[in-house]
């Protein structure tokens, strides 16, 4: 559900289903099996989802879901909302299991195609380098609460983003 923009564009689009809105404490997954979004967690008092969270449809990551993206934009969505966005990056990450070894769980990066505040940015590097450094620690600090390690490996392009997708399609 990727597609590069049209005529030399370097907007490179995707489908992204949010599972969670922005502002948020309650984290909610898509259950394949009932075909419906289940509340998975509550995050602890004062930590909220800083955007919308969700995933790329037909796709598959290491961990067996689809690749996770966060959706950059100024309103929360809802669960099931569906949005074209704008890819502009991903933070390459492994995520501690249970039993102390890793796995890859990589996050893309997106912004609403429709959202006025991220329509001229189109690649990672375009953001603030302090949103970058805020949306990392909420991961990392998302994982400790559940008493899992989240290590970022890497910021990468709109271009290693795409080729995440594909692996993973």
């Amino acid at each position: 559900m990727a597609k590069k923009g049209n005529r030399g564009s370097s907007r490179y689009t995707v489908t992204a289903v949010i599972e969670t809105p922005s502002g948020s404490r309650n984290k909610y997954a898509w259950d394949e099996k009932l075909k419906g979004f289940r509340l998975k967690k509550v995050l602890p008092s004062g930590m909220m989802f800083p955007y919308n969270f969700g995933y790329i449809p037909e796709t598959k990551a290491a961990d067996g879901d689809p690749l996770d993206v966060l959706v950059l934009m100024d309103a929360p969505a809802f669960p099931g909302c569906i949005l074209d966005c704008v890819l502009l990056g991903a933070i390459e990450a492994e995520q501690s299991n249970g039993d102390g070894t890793f796995e890859r769980n990589d996050r893309l990066i997106a912004a609403d195609v429709n959202d006025s505040t991220f329509s001229n940015v189109s690649e990672i590097e375009q953001l603030p380098p302090d949103l970058l450094e805020e949306i990392k620690a909420f991961f990392v600090n998302y994982n400790r609460v559940e008493g899992k390690k989240f290590r970022v490996l890497r910021v990468c392009t709109q271009k290693r983003a795409s080729k995440l997708i594909k692996k993973a399609s």
